[in-house]
């Protein structure tokens, strides 16, 4: 661009690891045009965590409050006029948003990345680039703009004070392993691992690691039956449902290791420096694994897709995923706890993040 923009849209509504991959991207911008009012449209979960971001304005959409959430971004976008909006986003909804702004200049992905016809939304598209990790597939929108991807990328998720204190309530003396089982329940269950498995896990970093098991979630049906399987191991700390998500995010920043499948908790790890154990056999971690954790992931997702599709997972379209719950089975209780040895030792002795000007407060 001839100069910066005076005011900017960012759509990324969901989910909770892709808003975790498109916060340093706003932050890159943010950097390189100080002077531009940017926006994020966001869905509710999201906001949750992201809220009190210094120098972005949020909009919230909850997606389930239906056409009555729609109605009123609509009316709040009408006092509103953006220079250019970033459809972060492949998706019908995210499409319709961007309508709504009244924006000229909409930029979204490639087509042979533009999901749900995204192309017909958008009037400038970001170069094509296979094979990308999905934050550096964000961080082609900051490239489209003239802004490169830095070296480290920045997170710093705005946590306040209370925020790490409650999490500080909530942690043992001593180092800690957290255990995140479950994906999103409604469209991520294909992502789950057997309960018996992770229960394996915990008892490893019990007995030989010497360490304490924080067991966390939203407190659904399905994780309190989780919970009951594993918590069942002398030493795990059930705080299903006990937590926010800034003072879930707190709690992993004290974390020596988190473990748990493609899910939120592994994106927010990876951002705070936390070596991640993560499990993937539904997906491909060359597309949405931990960042800078890979030496931890344990990837089954070559065997699954042999195992299930019958085929070589370099002849699938690059990120496809497994839906079928019985690709978790793949990854052996015995893989997970020779990564979770390395990433014990690993954690030990990271650096820990310095505080942000907002956990200051």
């Amino acid at each position: 661009m001839s100069k910066p923009p005076r005011s900017l849209c960012v759509i990324r509504l969901s989910a909770i690891g892709d808003c975790c991959h498109t916060l340093p991207v706003v932050r890159a911008i943010r950097r390189a045009w100080p002077d531009t009012r940017i926006t994020w449209i966001i869905g509710q979960t999201e906001y949750a965590l992201l809220e009190g971001l210094e120098g972005v304005e949020f909009l919230v959409l909850d997606k389930r409050a239906g056409r009555r959430s729609m109605r009123d971004l609509k009316a709040r976008l009408a006092s509103r006029r953006f220079d250019l909006v970033l459809q972060m986003q492949a998706s019908f909804r995210a499409s319709r948003v961007a309508l709504m702004t009244g924006c000229r200049r909409r930029v979204g992905f490639d087509r042979a990345r533009a999901r749900d016809l995204q192309w017909l939304f958008t009037t400038e598209r970001i170069a094509h680039r296979p094979g990308q990790h999905m934050m550096e597939a964000l961080f082609g929108f900051a490239e489209h703009l003239g802004i490169r991807m830095p070296d480290e990328p920045r997170w710093d998720f705005p946590l306040t004070a209370s925020d790490r204190q409650a999490a500080a309530a909530l942690s043992p003396d001593g180092p800690f392993c957290l255990i995140s089982p479950l994906s999103s329940q409604r469209r991520g269950a294909f992502r789950n691992w057997p309960a018996e498995r992770y229960a394996e896990v915990a008892r490893h970093v019990v007995e030989r690691l010497g360490g304490r098991v924080l067991l966390t979630g939203s407190g659904s049906a399905l994780e309190r039956d989780y919970a009951v399987v594993i918590g069942a191991v002398s030493g795990v700390i059930d705080l299903n449902g006990r937590t926010t998500l800034k003072q879930l995010a707190a709690l992993i920043g004290s974390a020596r290791i988190m473990v748990c499948p493609d899910s939120g908790p592994a994106h927010i790890a990876a951002a705070m420096g936390v070596p991640v154990v993560g499990l993937y056999a539904s997906s491909n971690p060359q597309r949405t694994g931990p960042w800078a954790s890979g030496e931890y992931v344990v990837n089954r997702y070559p065997q699954a897709v042999r195992r299930l599709l019958g085929k070589s997972a370099q002849g699938l379209r690059f990120g496809r995923r497994l839906k079928q719950p019985r690709a978790m089975h793949e990854i052996a209780a015995g893989d997970v706890i020779e990564a979770v040895s390395r990433a014990w030792v690993r954690g030990a002795n990271r650096r820990r993040p310095a505080p942000t000007l907002a956990s200051r407060g």
